[in-house]
């Protein structure tokens, strides 16, 4: 499912979905013992598991590292790296992809199985005895690299806001260095809410669990919409909006800013 844009697709003029920015957002189900072959992009490309296990390859020069990612975990695939992923667990995955650029080229394939074995495309281009498990302290050179993009949400500090809800930092300062946009998980408690703010750059609400109400606000008027799990909304540059939740439940979320700036905003208490 594409929210917003054709994330690392050829369909860049996909009209039925959001039109992109700075970034896209997709959500991808793959069922056990499917695979995506080993691919690179001109940009970063994200990978933020929602729910089951996702082992993600990295290859370089017929050598790969895979690391194994939980729920809430996320990788950022470096440029020009080639990766891919493959379900190995007994359950399926659902993840969101986002790639940091709103009209990415198309991938390039390195190890697609329509031109090489199967078997290969399944282990990302690695020949037997040539697949490394990812290990932060480890001494090659793609363990090294890896280590600074892969993202253990039980890891994470919690960072508590003074309106009252808590934000951990994947992508950003205080996360995965990166120049191009910022990705952090909101926790909103139950009846927790911010006054209106804006940016100069786009933002995206996913919500993962619970429900929160996103506003916008123009020449006076406001308009509000209930979001549940798996619903996302992208507010434009420039638009005044604010977040609250009120469900009984707190709400978990997915943010991106279509900038890696830090933030700028003092959020408000509503």
């Amino acid at each position: 499912m594409r929210y917003i844009g054709a994330g690392g697709s050829p369909k860049v003029g996909d009209t039925s979905t959001l039109k992109p920015d700075n970034f896209t957002v997709s959500l991808i189900y793959k069922e056990t013992g499917k695979y995506a072959a080993c691919h690179s992009h001109e940009i970063e490309e994200s990978f933020l598991i929602i729910n089951g296990a996702l082992i993600v390859g990295w290859e370089r020069d017929g050598e790969v590292v895979e690391v194994n990612l939980g729920p809430k975990d996320m990788i950022l695939n470096a440029r020009e790296i080639g990766h891919g992923f493959r379900v190995d667990g007994p359950e399926p995955v659902l993840m969101s992809i986002s790639v940091d650029v709103g009209k990415p080229l198309p991938p390039v394939y390195h190890y697609h199985p329509k031109e090489h074995p199967t078997e290969l495309a399944r282990t990302f281009g690695a020949q037997p005895g040539k697949t490394l498990k990812f290990d932060p302290k480890g001494e090659h050179h793609l363990q090294q690299l890896m280590s600074k993009y892969v993202v253990r949400h039980s890891e994470l500090e919690t960072h508590w806001e003074d309106a009252g809800f808590t934000r951990k930092i994947y992508c950003g300062p205080g996360g995965v260095e990166t120049d191009t946009c910022r990705k952090e998980m909101l926790g909103i408690p139950s009846r927790v809410g911010v006054k209106a703010f804006s940016r100069d750059v786009e933002d995206a609400f996913l919500v993962l669990d619970g429900a929160l109400t996103v506003g916008w606000e123009e020449n006076g008027e406001t308009v509000e919409v209930e979001l549940g799990p798996r619903d996302l909304v992208k507010t434009p540059a420039g638009r005044k909006h604010w977040f609250k939740n009120n469900g009984a439940e707190a709400a978990t979320v997915w943010y991106i800013v279509g900038s890696a700036e830090p933030e700028s905003v003092t959020f408000e208490a509503a």
